[in-house]
C-alpha cells in the first residue's frame, strides 16, 4: 500500500516518478547489498571461529603428545632403575646363598672328617682288643 502511495503521490512534474523509482531501486539494491555483506561477514566470523577452534584443538593435541612423551620417559627411567635394583638384589642374594652353601659344605666336610676319624679310632681300638695273642696257647700243641 505504501508503495502505491509512493508512486501515485506526485505532482504534474514528469521527472518526479522517475526519481522516486530510481531512489526506490537504489534503496532496494543497497538493502540487498547490506544483507549480502552481513551474511558474508557472518560467514567470515564462522570461518575465523572454526580456524581458531582448529588451532586450539591442535595445541591441545600437541600438549597431550608432549605430556605423553614425558610420562613415557619417566616410566622408562623408573623401569630402568627398578631393573637395576632387582639385578643388584638378585646378585646379593645369590652371593649370600653361595656363601651359606660354601659354609655348609665346609661344616659338613669338617663333621664328616671328624666322624671318619672317630670311626677309625673306634675301629682300631676294637681290632686291638680283639686280636689273638701271637703266642700259641698250650692246647694248640
Amino acid at each position: 500500500m505504501c508503495l502505491i502511495r509512493f508512486f501515485c503521490t506526485g505532482t504534474a512534474n514528469e521527472k518526479e516518478p522517475i526519481v522516486k523509482i530510481t531512489s526506490f531501486i537504489i534503496t532496494l539494491t543497497v538493502a540487498t547489498a547490506l544483507v549480502a555483506l552481513a551474511q558474508e561477514g557472518t560467514l567470515e566470523e564462522v570461518k575465523h571461529g572454526a580456524k581458531k577452534t582448529g588451532e586450539t584443538v591442535k595445541n591441545g593435541l600437541e600438549t597431550a603428545g608432549k605430556k605423553t612423551k614425558e610420562v613415557a620417559e619417566t616410566v622408562g627411567e623408573k623401569t630402568k632403575e627398578t631393573a637395576k635394583t632387582v639385578g643388584r638384589k638378585t646378585k646379593e642374594t645369590a652371593q649370600a646363598v653361595g656363601q651359606k652353601t660354601k659354609e655348609s659344605a665346609k661344616t659338613v666336610h669338617r663333621k664328616s672328617k671328624t666322624a671318619l676319624n672317630k670311626a677309625k679310632a673306634e675301629t682300631s681300638g676294637q681290632q686291638s682288643t680283639n686280636q689273638a695273642p701271637n703266642t700259641p696257647s698250650p692246647t694248640d700243641r
